[in-house]
C-alpha cells in the first residue's frame, strides 16, 4: 500500500512511461486466481487507466491478463467492466489488442450466465461504438490536411487496408469481421471468436451502419464493404423468406433452416431501411432489389407476421425517408428499363390493404366478420369485412412494433386490425411526405417567380437558359418538374385504389377525414403539376364519396369508366379500383329528391356524404386555381348534393336552406340542418374566393358552371319540375365577386345567361334574368378603374346584355329586364353616358302583343328619362327619346299611357327650347365628326331630314312623331296629339331656322292633312255601342267617322293657325302660294264633307286665315329702330282692321323674329309691287275656294231628294256667308260684275237652304218674333259691305247698285213666296209639327222686311244714279212690292203688306221727282202702268179681313189706304202733266171707284158704319173732286173723265136718297136695315163734302151740268127731313148746311155752259 501512494506521488508522465511496471504487480495479483485479490487489482488497474496512465505495452499485458481470467471464467462483469474502461478512456489499445480485446467481450456474451450475457451484449455494443467514434475523432484531427493521394487499389486483397490511419484499420477490420460472422465465416481479426449469433451480429451491423453513416460514405474502403459485403449478405439472408409461401408445408423444404425466422427477417429488415436511409446513393441497384422485397413481402401469401414487419418498414420507409422517395423515382421509375420500384411501393401498399378486405386472414384467430355495428372504436368495414383501427403513428414519426421486438424469437400473434392500421398509416404519410415536399419546392419557385414579376412588370417569367446564369436553374427546374410528374404519375393510380376502398370502408369520422385530406392533397398537387387525369380521378373518387351511393351522375360515371378500365398489375397481381359497396354502417342524415330527370324515388345521405362535401368544399375554396377542367366535376357533385338537401338560391345567388319546395320527400336531421348553414356560407364563400383566381381558372370555374346550367336546362325542358337553380345562381356571384375583371368573363357568362333567359321553365329562365340584370346592375354600380365614364367600350359591354333581353318574347324576362332598367336608371342614370342608347332601345322595345303591366313598367323607366336624365345624355340620343315615347303613344294595350306618352313629348320640346343653344352646339359638333366619318368611308352622310340642320331634324323628328300619332286609330290620342303638335309648333316654332319651315309645312302638316283627310272619308260610319266598360258615347261621337271629323277640325284648325300666325316667315320660302292654295284645297275638301261639324270648323279656320293682315310695312322700321337702342320691341305689334271692323293682333311678332337663337333676321317682305301683287294673288286664290265652296254647298239637289241627301247646316252658311265680308276687303279693287253675279247666287242659295226639324227649334225664331237668323244677318252684311263699298269706291262700281237692288228684291220676294230648295219638300214653319216634317223653312218674313228695309234705304241713297235710273230700279222695286200690296191680307204676315205700303210710300216719295225729272228720256215709261197696278191691287184688295179683325185694326188699316189716296192726292195729281194720260186716268177710275161706296153684306149691324170705309171713300172723294175742279187738267180727256165720275157719282147719291126716302115710309115704326142707314149716311156725308169742295173751286172749273145735278138733289134732301133716325138726320144737316151758300145766284153769271 506504501508503494501505492509513492506511485501517485510520482509525475504522471513518467508513470505513463514505466507504466508497465507499475501495472505488473497487479497483473500478478490477477493471477493467483485469488477472488478477493483479483478484485482489488483489477480495481487499481481501473483507477490507473482512468487516469490514463497506462501505456500501450501495459494495456496489452492488461488484456491479456484479462484474456486469462476470462477463460477461467474469473470475475466476468468485473473482466467486461475493465475492458470498458480501458477503451473508454484512451486510444492505445490497437490492432491485435484491440480484437482480442473485443473478441474477449464477445465470448462473454455466450457464457451460461445470464446476467454477464446481457453486460457482455452491452459492452460489445459499446466497444463496437467506440471503435468508430475513435475513427470518427481521427478523421476530424486529420481534417485541413492534404495527404498525398494513395495509389489506388485494386479489389482483390479484401485486407488492403493500408491506406487507412489506425482508428480507421480497426474500424475496417472490426466491420469487415462481423459480416463474416453473420455470414457464418471464419473472422479474419477478431481471431478466437468461439460462437456467434446471426440477430446478434446484425443488430451490431444495424447499429454501425445506423450511427456512423459518414465512415461509410466518405472513405471508399468502407463503401466497398457496404457493397461487396453487406448487401449480398443481406440478399442472401433474405432468400428463405422469399421463397416460403404461406401454408406450404415445411417437410417439403431440404432444411428447416429454409423457414423465414422472425428474429433475423425482423433484423434484416431493420438493416434494409437503415442501408436504403443512408446509403441510397451509393447502393442504388441494391436498394432496388430491397425494395422490390420489400414489396414482395407484402404479398397476400407470406405470413402474416412477414407482412405485418413489411408495413411497418414501408411505414418506415414513407415517414423518414420522404427525401428518398425522390431519388427513388429518378433512379428506378425514370429509367428505362429499370423496375418501376417506387410504383410498386405504393401499389403493393394498396394491393396489401384491398388484400385485408378480400382475402381471409388465415392466420388469424380473431373473428374475420365482426356482427354489424359491434366495435364501437374506429374500423373500417367493407363487405363484412370488419377491420378495427389502431393508432399505430403519430403524424410524421415512425413507431414501428414489430420491428422493435428484439427479444421475441417466435413470431408474435399479430392483433386484428394492425397491419390495416399500418398500412393506412403508411399511406397517409407517403401521400403527406410526396405532397409536402413537392408543394414546398413548389412554393419556392413561385415566389422566385412572383419576385421577378415585381422587378420586371413587362415580361412574363421564364425560367430560361441565358439570362443571368439562369441556365443551371432551367435545367434543374426542368428536371425537377419532370421528377415530380414521374412521381405523381407513378403513385397516384395505387393511392387511389387504396383511398378511395378505405374511404368507402371508414366509419370513423377522423380517418375519413385523413383519408380525404389525403385525396383532397393529392388532387390538389397533381392539380398544381397541370396533371389532369390523376387531379380528375382524385377529384372524382371525392365527388362519388359525397353523393349517395350508385348515384346516377353522368360526369363521374364517364370519369369513373376511364379510370376503372385501367387495372395496375404488380408482378402479376392485380389492383383494381373497386367500386364503392353500398353496404354501409353510416348514420343517415338527409333524404331527398336526386337531381335528375326521371323521378328516382328519394336518396339519403349520410354523416359520410356531408363530410366529404366539405372536404370538396374545400378542395374549391383552396385549389380553385388549379381545378381547370375538374371545375365541372367539383361543381356537377355540388350542385347534386345542394339539390337533395334542399338548399335553394336567394339574394345574389347565395343559397339558403329553402322550404320544402318538393314537397314531403326531403327529410334532414338536426345534425345536418345546423350544418346546413354553414355548408350555404362555405358555398358561398367558395365563389367569392374566385376573385383570387387567374384569368384562365376563372375561366374554367364559369364554364364547368355554364356546361351544367345546360344540363340543368336540359332537364328542364319538358317537365314543370322544379328546376336546379345551382349553377345559375353561383354564376351570378361568381360574377358579382369579380367585378374588377369583369370584361374577361362578361361575354360567355352574359351569353349563358341570356340563353337561360329564354328557358321555357318559368323559375329557370326567372332566375337567368334575375342573375343577368343583377350583374349588370353591379357592374355599372361597381367603382371601376378607370371609371366607366371614361371607359365606354365597358359601358356598353356592360349594358349590352340588357339590351338583348329585349329580344326575349317572355313576359316575365321583359318585366324583370325593365324594373332593373328602372334601377339602373335610379341609381346611375346621371353617368349613363355613351349607354343611353342602349337603355332607350331598351325602354323602347315594346310591342303591343305584350301586355299592359309590361308597358306600363318600361313608361314609368321612360317618365323617369324625361322627368330627370335629358340634361346628362348626349344630344344625340335626344331622338331616341322622341322615338321612344312615340312609340309608346303608338301602342294599343294602355290608352292612359298613349295619353301621358303625348305629354311626355311635349315636355321634350320644352327641354328643346330651354337648352337649344346647348343642344346645337353639340349636335353641330357630332354631325362634323360623323361627317367627316363619312367621308373617310367614302359615304354619304344619311340621317332623317337632311339636309336640314341637326337641330331642327331634331324638332323634324318630333313634329313628325306626333304626327303618326295624329292618326293614331284611338280618338283621344288623335286629339291629345294634335293639340300637342301645334302647341308645340306654335310655342317653339321660332327656333328653326327658315328653311326647316319648308319641311315642317310640306313633310309634316300637309301630309297630316292629307292623312287624315283620307282616313276621316274612308271612316267607318257603323254606329259605335260603347266605349268599352261602362262609359257611354254622346251620340256625336258614336260613329268612327264621327271621331274622325273631330280630328279633321283640330288638324285644319291647327294648320290654318300656324299659317296665320307664322304668315311672315312663310311668306319668304319660295312657294308660300303653292302651299296657301293646298291649304286652301284642304280647307275647301273639309268645308265641303258632309260633316256639319268639319264643314263648320274648316270655314272657321278659313275665316282665320283670312284675318292675316298684309304686314305693315314701317313697322320693321320701327323695330330696328328699337332694337338699335337695346329696347326690347315688345310692345311693336302692327295691327290693322281685318273684317269687318275687327283688329286682329299679329301673333308673328317681331320679338319672335328679332330674338331668334341663331341670329339670322327675317326680313318682312320689301314694300313693292310683287308683294302687293303677290298678296292679291293670295287673296283672289281665296275667292275662289270661297266661291267654289259656296257653290258646291248651297247648290240644291237636283233630282227627287232621298232621305240621305245632305243639306249644310245654318251654322254653315252662316259662316260661310260672314267670310265674304274680310275676304271682299282684299279683293274689292278689282271685285266685277261678273264676281258679284256669282256672290248673289251663292248669298241666295244659302238663304234658300231649309232647316232640318230637329234643329229647327234651336235656330227658328217662334213664329211670331220678328227676327233675323244669324244667316240672314249674314247675306245682309255681305250686301252691306258691298255697297258701302261701292258708294265710296270710284264711279265705276256703281254700275254694281242694280244687282245688289236685284239681289235684294229677290229676298224682299221671299215674304209672299219662300225660295225653293230643288225639289224638296218643305213645310212651312207656321203649320210644321217639328217631327213631322224632315226640313222646315225658315221663316223668310222678317228677313224679307229687312231687305225691303234695306232697299228702301239703299234706294234713298242711290235714286239719282245714272245705274239706278238706266237699269229701272224703281220699276222692279214696285214691281216686287206689287205682290205683298196685292196680298194685302193674304200676306203670310200682316206686317208684310203694311212695310210694304211704308216702303212704297218712301220709295215714290224719293222716285216719282226723279221719274218726272227724266220723264223726257223715257226711261220710266214702263213704271207707271206698274204703279197703278200696285195702288189698284192694294186698294181694291181681293183679299178679305180675317174675321177676327178688331175695329181699331180696321181703322188703322183703312188710314193707310187713305195715306196711299194722299201720296195719289199730292205726289201724283198735281204732276198729272208729266205723267202719262192713261196712268192719270187709271188713277181717277180708281178714285172714283173708291169714293163709291160699296157696302159688304157680311158686316154685322154694329160695325157696319166702320167697315164701310167712309174715311177712304171720303178722301177718295175729295181727291177726285179736287181734282176734278182743279184747275191744271192739262187735258180735256182728264177733265171729262173727272166730270164723268162726278156725274156718276150724283145721279147714284139721288137714287140712294129717293130709296131710302120711300123705305122709311114704308118701314112704318120698324128701323129700317144697318146697311141702309149705314149707306144713307154716307151719301149724306158725300154731299156735304161735294159742297165743300165746290165751295173752294174756282167757280169756272166747275161745269154746268154738274150744277144742275147738286140742285137737283136738295128736293130730295128735304124729303128725307122726316125720317126718324137720329143718325141720319145729323148728317142730313151737314148735308143741307152748305146750301145757304148757294141760295143766291153769284153777282157774275157765267156761263160754263154744254162744252
Amino acid at each position: 500500500m506504501n508503494v501505492l501512494s509513492v506511485t501517485w506521488c510520482h509525475d504522471t508522465i513518467s508513470l505513463k512511461e514505466n507504466s508497465s511496471e507499475v501495472v505488473q504487480p497487479f497483473l500478478m495479483g490477477c493471477g493467483t486466481k485469488e477472488p478477493k485479490i483479483t478484485q482489488l487489482c483489477l480495481a487499481a488497474i481501473q483507477r490507473l487507466m482512468s487516469h490514463e496512465v497506462v501505456s500501450e505495452a501495459a494495456a496489452g499485458n492488461i488484456i491479456n491478463m484479462l484474456w486469462q481470467l476470462m477463460e477461467n471464467g474469473l470475475e466476468e462483469l468485473k473482466l467486461l467492466q475493465t475492458v470498458l474502461v480501458l477503451l473508454t478512456t484512451n486510444t492505445v489499445v490497437h490492432d491485435e489488442v484491440l480484437s482480442k480485446a473485443i473478441v474477449l467481450c464477445f465470448r462473454l456474451h455466450f457464457t451460461k450466465d445470464n446476467i454477464t450475457n446481457n453486460t457482455a451484449a452491452a459492452t460489445v455494443r459499446q466497444v463496437v461504438t467506440v471503435v468508430f467514434e475513435r475513427m470518427v475523432a481521427e478523421d476530424e484531427r486529420f481534417k485541413g490536411i492534404v495527404e498525398q493521394p494513395p495509389p489506388v487499389q485494386g479489389n482483390t486483397n479484401r485486407r488492403s487496408v493500408s491506406t487507412l490511419r489506425p482508428s480507421a484499420k480497426d474500424a475496417y477490420m472490426l466491420f469487415q469481421d462481423l459480416c463474416q460472422l453473420v455470414n457464418a465465416d471464419a473472422p479474419y481479426w477478431l481471431v478466437g471468436m468461439t460462437e456467434m449469433t446471426r440477430t446478434f451480429g446484425l443488430e451490431l451491423l444495424e447499429s454501425v451502419l445506423n450511427d456512423f453513416p459518414g465512415v461509410f460514405l466518405e472513405h471508399q474502403e468502407f463503401s466497398f464493404l457496404l457493397k461487396e459485403r453487406v448487401c449480398p449478405l443481406v440478399i442472401k439472408l433474405f432468400s428463405p423468406n422469399i421463397k416460403f409461401r404461406q401454408g406450404s408445408s415445411s417437410a417439403a423444404s431440404p432444411a428447416p433452416v429454409e423457414k423465414p425466422y422472425f428474429p433475423i427477417c425482423m433484423r434484416l429488415l431493420r438493416v434494409v431501411s437503415v442501408l436504403i436511409k443512408h446509403f441510397y446513393t451509393l447502393l442504388v441497384t441494391e436498394c432496388e432489389i430491397f425494395l422490390s422485397l420489400l414489396v414482395k413481402f407484402l404479398d397476400g401469401e407470406k405470413p402474416q407476421w412477414l407482412r405485418a414487419v413489411a408495413v411497418e418498414s414501408s411505414l418506415v420507409l414513407c415517414v423518414i425517408v420522404q427525401h428518398i422517395l425522390i431519388s427513388f423515382c429518378q433512379s428506378y421509375d425514370m429509367k428505362q428499363h429499370s423496375t418501376k420500384v417506387f410504383r410498386d411501393i405504393v401499389n403493393a401498399l394498396g394491393s396489401f390493404i384491398q388484400s385485408l378486405f378480400i382475402v381471409p386472414n388465415a392466420g388469424n384467430t380473431a373473428a374475420i366478420s365482426a356482427p354489424a355495428g359491434s366495435g364501437s372504436g374506429a374500423a373500417f368495414e367493407y363487405r363484412g369485412t370488419w377491420i378495427p383501427l389502431m393508432t399505430v403513428s403519430v403524424q410524421g414519426s415512425a413507431k414501428a412494433t414489430y420491428l422493435e421486438m428484439l427479444d421475441k424469437v417466435e413470431p408474435p400473434s399479430i392483433p386484428e386490425g394492425y397491419a390495416m392500421s399500418v398500412a393506412f398509416s403508411a399511406l397517409l404519410d407517403l401521400v403527406r411526405g410526396i405532397t409536402s415536399m413537392i408543394e414546398r419546392e413548389l412554393s419556392l419557385e413561385e415566389g422566385a417567380a412572383a419576385e421577378f414579376r415585381e422587378t420586371h412588370p413587362d415580361q412574363e417569367w421564364q425560367p430560361q437558359p441565358g439570362m443571368n446564369g439562369q441556365r443551371g436553374y432551367y435545367m434543374k427546374y426542368n428536371r425537377a418538374h419532370l421528377v415530380w410528374e414521374e412521381m405523381v404519375s407513378a403513385c397516384w393510380c395505387g393511392l387511389l385504389a387504396a383511398l378511395s376502398l378505405l374511404l368507402d370502408a371508414s366509419t370513423d369520422e377522423t380517418a375519413t377525414e385523413n383519408i380525404l385530406k389525403a385525396e383532397l392533397t393529392m388532387a390538389s398537387l397533381c392539380g398544381r403539376l397541370s396533371l389532369v387525369t390523376p387531379r380528375d380521378a382524385f377529384i372524382t373518387a371525392i365527388c362519388k364519396a359525397s353523393l349517395p351511393p350508385h348515384y346516377a351522375l353522368t360526369v363521374l360515371s364517364s370519369n369513373a369508366a376511364n379510370l376503372s378500365s385501367k387495372a395496375y398489375s404488380i408482378q402479376g397481381q392485380s389492383v383494381q379500383i373497386i367500386s364503392p359497396s353500398s353496404e354501409s354502417h353510416q348514420q343517415v342524415v338527409a333524404v331527398g329528391q336526386p337531381l335528375t330527370a326521371q323521378p328516382q324515388g328519394t336518396v339519403v345521405l349520410t354523416a359520410k356524404n356531408i363530410q366529404c362535401m366539405r372536404t370538396l368544399l374545400n378542395l374549391a375554396h383552396c385549389n380553385g386555381a388549379v381545378l381547370g377542367t375538374s371545375w365541372q366535376l367539383v361543381l356537377a357533385t355540388l350542385q347534386h348534393l345542394v339539390w337533395i338537401l334542399g338548399l335553394k338560391p336567394g339574394l345574389g345567388g347565395a343559397l339558403k336552406p329553402g322550404r320544402a319546395v318538393e314537397g314531403p320527400s326531403t327529410v334532414l336531421t338536426t345534425a345536418v340542418m345546423t350544418d346546413l348553414p354553414v355548408i350555404s356560407n362555405i358555398l358561398s364563400r367558395l365563389f367569392e374566393s374566385s376573385q383570387y383566381l387567374d384569368d384562365v381558372s376563372l375561366h374554367h370555374l364559369i364554364n364547368a358552371l355554364c356546361s351544367l346550367s345546360l344540363e340543368a336546362m336540359e332537364m328542364a325542358y319538358g317537365n314543370n319540375k322544379e328546376p336546379s337553380l345551382f349553377a345559375v345562381a353561383k354564376l351570378l356571384e361568381t360574377g358579382l365577386v369579380n367585378m374588377d375583371r369583369i370584361e374577361i368573363l362578361w361575354r360567355p357568362l352574359t351569353g349563358h345567361l341570356l340563353e337561360v333567359c329564354q328557358h321555357p321553365n318559368s323559375r329557370m329562365r326567372e332566375w337567368g334574368a334575375e342573375a343577368l340584370t343583377a350583374l349588370i346592375k353591379a357592374g355599372l354600380a361597381y367603382k371601376h378603374d378607370p371609371p366607366l365614364a371614361q371607359n365606354q367600350r365597358l359601358q356598353l359591354l356592360l349594358l349590352n346584355p340588357l339590351k338583348e333581353l329585349s329580344n326575349v318574347l317572355h313576359a316575365d324576362i321583359r318585366q324583370k329586364q325593365l324594373e332593373s332598367v328602372l334601377q339602373i336608371l335610379q341609381s346611375q342614370g346621371d353617368s349613363l353616358g355613351p349607354g343611353w342608347p342602349l337603355v332607350l332601345g331598351v325602354i323602347g322595345a315594346i310591342r303591343n302583343d305584350q301586355g299592359e303591366s309590361l308597358i306600363r313598367t318600361a313608361f314609368q323607366c321612360l317618365q323617369l328619362v324625361v322627368t330627370d336624365f335629358l340634361p346628362t345624355m348626349p344630344c344625340t340620343c335626344l331622338q331616341i327619346v322622341v322615338d321612344v315615347a312615340g312609340s309608346f303613344g303608338l301602342q294599343n294595350q294602355e290608352l292612359n299611357i298613349s295619353l301621358t306618352s303625348i305629354g311626355l313629348l311635349w315636355n321634350i320640346s320644352d327641354y328643346f327650347f330651354q337648352r337649344g343653344e346647348a343642344i346645337t352646339q353639340e349636335l353641330i359638333r357630332e354631325e362634323e365628326a360623323l361627317q367627316k366619318q363619312a367621308q373617310e368611308k367614302g359615304e354619304t352622310l344619311n340621317r332623317p331630314f337632311h339636309p336640314a340642320p341637326p337641330f331642327d331634324c331634331l324638332w323634324l323628328c318630333l313634329y313628325a312623331k306626333l304626327g303618326e300619332l295624329c292618326v293614331d286609330p284611338r280618338p283621344a290620342v288623335r286629339k291629345s296629339a294634335g293639340q300637342t303638335l301645334f302647341s308645340t309648333i306654335a310655342a317653339h316654332g321660332t327656333l328653326l331656322q327658315q328653311p326647316t319651315w319648308h319641311i315642317v309645312v310640306w313633310k309634316v302638316l300637309f301630309h297630316l292633312l292629307d292623312c287624315v283627310r283620307t282616313s276621316s272619308t274612308t271612316a267607318d260610319k257603323e254606329k259605335i255601342e260603347s266605349g268599352g266598360g261602362n262609359i257611354l258615347i254622346h251620340h256625336s261621337r258614336d260613329t268612327a267617322e264621327k271621331q274622325w271629323a273631330e280630328t279633321w277640325v283640330l288638324t285644319l284648325a291647327g294648320v290654318a293657325r300656324i299659317f296665320n300666325t307664322r304668315r311672315y316667315l312663310l311668306q319668304q320660302l319660295g312657294d308660300f302660294f303653292e302651299a296657301w292654295e293646298v291649304l286652301l284645297n284642304h280647307i275647301q275638301s273639309a268645308a265641303l264633307s258632309k260633316n256639319n261639324e268639319v264643314s263648320l270648323a274648316a270655314l272657321k279656320s278659313f275665316q282665320e286665315i283670312l284675318q292675316i293682315v298684309t304686314p305693315v310695312k314701317d313697322s320693321d322700321k320701327a323695330g330696328d329702330a328699337l332694337a338699335a337702342m337695346g329696347v326690347p320691341p315688345v310692345l311693336i305689334d302692327p295691327f290693322s282692321a281685318s273684317g269687318p271692323g275687327r283688329p286682329l293682333v299679329r301673333s308673328d311678332s317681331l320679338v319672335e323674329r328679332l330674338t331668334r337663337y341663331n341670329g339670322a333676321e327675317l326680313q318682312a317682305p320689301p314694300p313693292g309691287e310683287d308683294s302687293a301683287l303677290e298678296d292679291s294673288a293670295l287673296w283672289w286664290s281665296a275667292w275662289n275656294t270661297w266661291y267654289r265652296t259656296g257653290t258646291e254647298s248651297t247648290r240644291p239637289p237636283s233630282g227627287p231628294t232621298e232621305k240621305l241627301s245632305f243639306i249644310p247646316s245654318q251654322p254653315f252658311l252662316t259662316a260661310l256667308i260672314q267670310i265674304f265680308p274680310a275676304l271682299y276687303q282684299h279683293i274689292k279693287a278689282n271685285f266685277s260684275m261678273e264676281d258679284l253675279k256669282k256672290l248673289g247666287v251663292i248669298l241666295h242659295g244659302a238663304v234658300s237652304v231649309p232647316i232640318s226639324s230637329d234643329a229647327s227649334p234651336f235656330i227658328l225664331p217662334s213664329y211670331t218674333e220678328a227676327v233675323l237668323t244669324s244667316l240672314q244677318e249674314a247675306v245682309l252684311t255681305a250686301l252691306d259691305v258691298l255697297q258701302k263699298a261701292i258708294c265710296v269706291g270710284p264711279e265705276n262700281l256703281q254700275v254694281m247698285y242694280p244687282a245688289i237692288f236685284e239681289q235684294l228684291l229677290l229676298f224682299v220676294e221671299f215674304s209672299c213666296k219662300p225660295p225653293q230648295y230643288g225639289r224638296m219638300e218643305t213645310k212651312h214653319v207656321a203649320n210644321a209639327k217639328y217631327n213631322q216634317a224632315e226640313w222646315v223653312a225658315l221663316n223668310y218674313v222678317p228677313f224679307a222686311e229687312r231687305s225691303l228695309e234695306v232697299v228702301v234705304d239703299l234706294y234713298h241713297k242711290t235714286a239719282c244714279h245714272k245705274a239706278v235710273i238706266n237699269e229701272k230700279v224703281l220699276q222692279n222695286i214696285i214691281k216686287t212690292l206689287r205682290m205683298p200690296l196685292g196680298l194685302k191680307y193674304a200676306c203670310p204676315s200682316e206686317s208684310t203688306w203694311k212695310l210694304a205700303v211704308s216702303s212704297l210710300l218712301k220709295v215714290l216719295s224719293i222716285g216719282l221727282p226723279v221719274a218726272r225729272q227724266h220723264a223726257s228720256s223715257g226711261k220710266f215709261e214702263t213704271m207707271w202702268p206698274e204703279l197703278a197696278n200696285a195702288f189698284e191691287d192694294f186698294l181694291f184688295t181681293k183679299s178679305t179681313p180675317p174675321d177676327n179683325l178688331s175695329i181699331q185694326e180696321f181703322q188703322k188699316n183703312e188710314a193707310i189706304d187713305v195715306e196711299v189716296v194722299q201720296l195719289i192726292s199730292t205726289e201724283i195729281l198735281p204732276f198729272a202733266n208729266f205723267i202719262p194720260k192713261d196712268f192719270v186716268g187709271k188713277i181717277m177710275a180708281m178714285l172714283n171707284k173708291g169714293s163709291i161706296h160699296s157696302q159688304s153684306p157680311s158686316f154685322t149691324e154694329a160695325e157696319i158704319d166702320v167697315r164701310m170705309r167712309e174715311e177712304f171713300s171720303k178722301v177718295c172723294f175729295e181727291t177726285l173732286l179736287q181734282f176734278s175742279f182743279s184747275n191744271k187738267v192739262s187735258t180735256p180727256q182728264e177733265g171729262y173723265i173727272s166730270r164723268m165720275a162726278l156725274s156718276v157719282l150724283l145721279k147714284r147719291s139721288q137714287d140712294v136718297l129717293r130709296r131710302y126716302v120711300e123705305d122709311e115710309r114704308l118701314s112704318g115704326r120698324c128701323p129700317l136695315p144697318r146697311q141702309q142707314v149705314t149707306e144713307i149716311i154716307f151719301v149724306l156725308k158725300a154731299i156735304s163734302t161735294l159742297m165743300d169742295s165746290l165751295k173752294k173751286t174756282q167757280p169756272e172749273n166747275v161745269d154746268g151740268n154738274t150744277w144742275a145735278q147738286v140742285i137737283a138733289l136738295y128736293p130730295t134732301l128735304v124729303e128725307c127731313i122726316t125720317c126718324t133716325s137720329s143718325e141720319v138726320s145729323s148728317a142730313l144737316k151737314e148735308a143741307l148746311g152748305p146750301f145757304k151758300d148757294f141760295m143766291q145766284p153769284p153777282v157774275s153769271r157765267v156761263q160754263n155752259g154744254e162744252s
